[in-house]
């Protein structure tokens, strides 16, 4: 049996994920959607965007993309063959601010999938811990004189992964393979650091999906950041109203803005980075590739490619993409310059 993950139908929704990589490469918990499915069926798992027209449907299952699954869910389409969506314990994704909001039900859940049956290697004693039973570290791991807090939920560390000195952390967080948490950082509230990320200031319920960095001071409250990102020192954004009333998010399926609930931070697509003592506005988003820098504050969406008020030049885009993957050992691929090439054209 195959499962068919229908990864086209809510891009708009989901925007400005979705555009460069598929939405099922959206990372929820600890794991990204694709990951999830991967864990039960690993060698059976297919996107729609990527199958050809001699796929085999009769022996698949069409799921869509944008249910984050839960492990009932996985266990009942891995023993039954069907995926009965009405009551399952899943997790929909129509806006990309749900990222966020199920982040703590899906770090619970994902850490209960890669975790059972296993055990944590030992952790330095010059840790201090609460609830050492909910703290699990992968092989290759480094922590070192920080302080973890499982009360509220559990810590994950991924393979390779290294939490620095003087570092609060406080469950339900998720640190992912190879991802650097600097000296002095404080992360808590349902927070993931996708993998070979940098981490560093204060982060709060904050999903970063991968290859990003918030390297130093400031505060990241309520935001998804895509991959390849970078946040400017001292930059942060606002996740609550003065009013505290309802915020307003930018749709590009409603092609308008529409109430997106209380606490809402910044959404962040791929590629795009902003300069030094960024001051981002409550329910910003930001699409792929924009080099944001300037007094911004006023702006809740920013278009694709964009270089402060001006186009960002493609050439130049691609060149600055390649030189930012350079500093984690990667370069640009053809398949992601078509990708952006199509973004380019159609804005």
């Amino acid at each position: 049996m195959n499962i068919l993950l229908d990864d086209i139908s809510f891009r708009e929704s989901l925007y400005p994920f979705g555009q460069v990589s598929s939405i099922a490469n959206i990372r929820t918990g600890i794991l990204t959607i694709l990951e999830k499915w991967q864990s039960v069926f690993p060698e059976n798992v297919f996107l729609y965007s990527q199958v050809n027209k001699n796929f085999e449907l009769s022996s698949s299952i069409t799921i869509p993309a944008n249910i984050i699954p839960s492990i009932n869910f996985l266990t009942e389409v891995k023993n039954t063959g069907t995926a009965n969506l009405l009551g399952a314990d899943s997790k929909i994704l129509e806006y990309p601010w749900q990222i966020t909001e199920y982040n703590h039900w899906a770090i619970n859940e994902d850490f209960k999938l890669l975790t059972s049956g296993k055990t944590s290697i030992d952790i330095s004693s010059n840790n201090q811990l609460i609830h050492a039973e909910n703290i699990f570290v992968e092989e290759g791991a480094k922590v070192n004189f920080a302080f973890l807090n499982a009360t509220a939920g559990p810590i994950y560390i991924g393979k390779n992964a290294e939490v620095e000195e003087g570092s609060m952390i406080r469950g339900p967080v998720a640190i992912c393979e190879g991802s650097r948490v600097k000296m002095g950082t404080r992360i808590f509230a349902a927070t993931t650091l996708g993998p070979y990320s940098l981490a560093g200031g204060e982060i709060k319920n904050s999903v970063m999906i991968g290859y990003s960095n918030k390297a130093h001071d400031g505060y990241l409250g309520d935001s998804v950041i895509g991959t390849w990102c970078n946040i400017g020192a001292g930059t942060s954004n606002s996740n609550l109203k003065n009013t505290a009333g309802i915020i307003k998010m930018w749709s590009k399926k409603e092609n308008a803005f529409i109430e997106a609930g209380y606490k809402c931070g910044l959404i962040m697509g791929d590629y795009s980075r902003c300069a030094i003592n960024t001051s981002f506005n409550t329910g910003t988003i930001v699409g792929v590739c924009c080099n944001v820098f300037g007094n911004i504050f006023d702006k809740k969406f920013i278009e694709n490619f964009r270089w402060g008020n001006e186009e960002y030049i493609f050439d130049k885009a691609l060149s600055d993409i390649n030189n930012w993957k350079k500093l984690k050992g990667s370069n640009i691929t053809n398949e992601e310059i078509e990708l952006l090439k199509n973004i380019y054209q159609l804005k």
